[in-house]
């Protein structure tokens, strides 16, 4: 006779049903429902994961731009003047400078300025 409720069944089970721990209603202790669940959480961790990129980025520039207007200069304008003048940081870099270090940063918007 063939066993229906094994001891490696019940563990599988266990480790789905810690996972679904905090889901509302059947969510949380139905197997199919827990199953669909996890699923769908599954895919909604993963696009969080990509969209989290985006919005870092969106903060550094929002950084950058407001210390270079502070400095009389457009963002667009700035980076583009980097980029002229061979200068390669990422903006997470050029952000962090902005904050942390603000007389480099000056210097690097004046060599943006001059670069033609």
């Amino acid at each position: 006779m063939r066993i229906k409720f094994s001891v490696p069944r019940h563990g599988r089970k266990k480790k789905l049903f810690k996972q679904t721990k905090g889901y509302y209603g059947n969510k949380k202790n139905r197997l199919r429902m827990a199953l669909q669940q996890i699923g769908k959480s599954g895919v909604h961790a993963y696009v969080g994961r990509k969209d989290k990129k985006g919005e870092y980025r969106q903060i550094w520039i929002v950084r950058i731009n407001a210390a270079v207007r502070e400095e009389g200069l457009s963002y667009s304008r700035f980076v583009s003047g980097l980029k002229k003048a061979g200068v390669t940081l990422n903006r997470k870099m050029l952000a962090e400078i902005a904050v942390k270090d603000p007389v480099s940063f000056k210097q690097l918007v004046a060599l943006s300025k001059g670069a033609k």
